[in-house]
C-alpha cells in the first residue's frame, strides 16, 4: 500500500466522521430564522387538512317550498307599499 492511498482512506474517514459528528451533534447548522410576511402555501395546506370535514346540510322539498312561498309573500308586501 502506497502513501497516497494510505493518505485516501484517511481522508474518505475524515469525511465519515466529520458526516456522523453533524448528524449528532447538529453541528454548525444554522439557527432558523423567523421568515417575515405571509406564510408559504404547504404551511397552509397542513393547517387546513387537520380540521374535519363539515357536513352538508341538505334541504327538503318541503322545505324549499315553503321558503319560496315566505319569499313571494315578502315581494307582494314590498310591491303593494311601492304601489300606494
Amino acid at each position: 500500500m502506497g502513501v497516497s492511498e494510505i493518505l485516501a482512506t484517511i481522508d474518505r474517514e475524515i469525511a465519515q466522521l466529520k458526516e456522523a459528528r453533524a448528524l449528532l451533534g447538529g453541528g454548525a447548522a444554522p439557527a432558523a430564522r423567523k421568515r417575515v410576511g405571509r406564510p408559504k402555501k404547504a404551511a397552509t395546506v397542513a393547517h387546513i387538512a387537520a380540521k374535519p370535514a363539515k357536513k352538508k346540510r341538505k334541504l327538503s322539498a318541503e322545505g324549499r317550498k315553503r321558503i319560496a312561498e315566505a319569499a313571494k309573500k315578502r315581494w307582494a308586501a314590498q310591491k303593494a307599499v311601492g304601489a300606494k
